[in-house]
């Protein structure tokens, strides 16, 4: 089985500061990076500059999920600029992802396909066995602080059940219900304000909390 990784946001790090942000999860297994364009989904966040100044920082993998239209054009500027896995939403790549997903790979970046909430799975079952990971979101994309879709979790176990690779699953993940998303199947949680925000209000260090995660999480992983 894939190991149980996590990955915190830097959607909800202090941007002032995202030096010092990086080195307060030092212990996380990959730093996630939520690339939004204001028209795959209405926000805006971060560009390939930002991604090149965060490699700079961190020897961390850096895992840049690509919620943008025509991503195609931009892949090989992400992967330059640092990221080594890198993720496609299939609503934004349809018919062009397998192409696409073999254009993350021959870039040398692991690639992984995402689906929303309200996608089956059967929307990537001509090129789950091409992708590295699947991303499997578990608010709708575009805007951090979502409560998590419960409706989520029967689709993490039915994936768990029809195939062996990595599980990333992205959104409104805490430590109320990190346990149930592993129990699962998933093995890559993308937090956000579990690990920035709720830290700080609790006077705890973003590492000791990604440290609760893993051992706490390893006991139910699977």
């Amino acid at each position: 089985m894939p190991k149980l990784k996590i990955a915190p946001s830097i959607l909800s790090a202090n941007f002032a500061d995202l030096r010092g942000e990086l080195r307060k999860i030092s212990n996380a297994d990959l730093v996630h990076i939520d690339v939004m364009d204001g028209h795959f989904v209405p926000n805006i966040t971060f560009g390939p500059l930002v991604v090149k100044a965060v490699k700079k920082e961190t020897g961390i993998p850096l895992d840049v999920h690509l919620m943008i239209e025509e991503p195609a054009k931009f892949i090989s500027d992400f992967i330059s600029a640092g990221a080594d896995l890198v993720s496609v939403h299939i609503e934004a790549t349809k018919e062009k992802s397998l192409e696409i997903i073999e254009q993350i790979k021959s870039l040398r970046a692991k690639a992984g396909i995402a689906l929303n909430p309200q996608t089956p799975l059967s929307a990537v079952e001509d090129i789950i066995s091409e992708v590295d990971f699947v991303l499997l979101m578990s608010v709708q994309p575009g805007f951090a602080g979502q409560r998590f879709r419960e409706e989520v979790i029967p689709k993490i176990k039915q994936l768990r059940r029809e195939w062996k690779g990595d599980i990333e699953v992205d959104g409104g993940i805490n430590r109320e219900n990190y346990r149930d998303v592993i129990q699962a199947g998933a093995n890559i949680l993308v937090a956000a304000s579990a690990i920035f925000s709720e830290a700080c209000r609790e006077g705890k260090e973003p590492q000791v909390i990604i440290k609760e995660m893993k051992d706490e999480g390893n006991k139910v992983w699977h």
